[in-house]
């Protein structure tokens, strides 16, 4: 399945660092598998005594994943809802994934909004060939957009007007993290590290230390370098990045991000280059990664702040245009060093 993303996810797996396991007592091995799913590839790490390799039941559940959520799959749970296909069953994916949703969408009146969707595409996927948006036309998409018009009751998704879409992808790269991070938990696995596509959950850690993943510092164009911003500490947290800095276009001297805003229609504008979210579960981090980006710097900063159990890491432009970071109390504990 190929995600196309609202958000930037740039936590990458080149920065993690394994450690030799060669002087601790059991001298467990790390089990490390690699992959693709969702249209980019997936790392897991973990420690198993017997060296067991779940790479097969991974592979599986990934799959039944985007047969639930991927709108890149015909006949997926979420495609035929879009089709409003009345027969379809709903299954745990798609409404853990709709549960979360609505949950961050309330939280941040709105910032996140899954039913997005139709003002994306109109202004197109990477904003390439995209037709000359007018406002008649983003007034009428804004009528079927909102996360308060569409609801699951009694198995069944309701929409206050069938041509609604869904579209959990700033949200189900995450999700997909914790479903692999259950799944070793139930086979006993008590340290991992589950990546995909830059979405990251650690629990336990590794043989010599806490799980290490690096940040990435913003992009001066679209074609620079991926360069690490932070190495941080990850140990039961989940981690997820969003940035506009490599995806935007430019038209007439203006910048327009590939972030939308939910309440306008348009494009962001603003100085948050990138948000790093540091929350218990991964869903939530992606989630509120993506909200970050719609609401900017300091509305997000006062947001963190004043909700325990989330942290996060801000890369902003300054007055002069030089990149400015800020972290909140709880994700500088976690900060380890800067690379730069």
């Amino acid at each position: 399945m190929k995600f196309h993303l609202p958000t930037l996810l740039i936590v990458f797996a080149a920065t993690i660092i394994l450690a030799s396991c060669s002087n601790h007592k059991k001298d467990i091995k790390p089990v490390s598998l690699h992959g693709k799913a969702q249209g980019t590839y997936y790392t897991i790490i973990y420690y198993d005594s017997l060296q067991r390799n779940f790479q097969p039941q991974i592979d599986s559940l990934l799959d039944a994943f985007d047969k639930s959520v991927s709108l890149w799959v015909n006949n997926s749970v979420i495609s035929r809802v879009n089709r409003n296909d009345t027969s379809v069953k709903l299954d745990s994916n798609f409404i853990g994934n709709f549960k979360y949703s609505q949950l961050v969408s309330k939280e941040t009146k709105g910032a996140f909004d899954m039913t997005v969707g139709p003002l994306v595409e109109v202004w197109g996927f990477g904003f390439e060939n995209r037709e000359n948006v007018t406002p008649k036309i983003v007034d009428s998409l804004l009528k079927i957009v909102g996360y308060k018009k569409i609801k699951i009751i009694n198995g069944k998704v309701i929409k206050a007007d069938p041509r609604m879409q869904i579209d959990f992808n700033a949200i189900a790269q995450g999700y997909s993290d914790d479903v692999v991070g259950d799944f070793l938990q139930s086979k006993g696995i008590k340290n991992y590290l589950v990546d995909i596509g830059g979405e990251v959950k650690a629990k336990g850690h590794k043989i010599n230390g806490p799980w290490r993943v690096g940040v990435e510092k913003p992009a001066v164009d679209k074609t620079s370098q991926r360069e690490v911003e932070i190495a941080v500490a990850l140990k039961n947290k989940s981690l997820a990045t969003s940035g506009n800095y490599r995806k935007y276009y430019v038209k007439n001297g203006k910048r327009y991000a590939h972030t939308i805003n939910p309440h306008t229609g348009y494009p962001v504008q603003h100085s948050l280059l990138s948000v790093s979210v540091l929350a218990d579960n991964t869903a939530l981090a992606d989630a509120y990664a993506t909200a970050f980006m719609v609401m900017g710097f300091q509305k997000s900063k006062e947001f963190v702040l004043n909700h325990p159990g989330l942290e996060a890491f801000f890369i902003y432009s300054g007055k002069n245009g030089k990149f400015k970071t800020y972290a909140t109390p709880g994700f500088k504990k976690i900060i380890l060093k800067r690379i730069n």
